[in-house]
């Protein structure tokens, strides 16, 4: 492989593990959430069963 090549190559490496790492700190720094605010599927109206044949 030429210079260009291992150029490429470290730069696009680079760029994935800074975008990695920035979706991994985003996410893993999010504050936690109360169990209170989950919903759960049988909480969720869908409004489709009610005239069911």
């Amino acid at each position: 492989m030429n210079s260009l090549g291992w150029i490429m190559m470290t730069v696009s490496v680079c760029t994935v593990l800074c975008l990695v790492s920035f979706c991994l700190t985003k996410v893993l720094s999010l504050p936690a959430v109360d169990m209170d605010e989950v919903k759960g599927p049988l909480e969720i109206d869908t409004g489709d069963t009610e005239d069911a044949d």
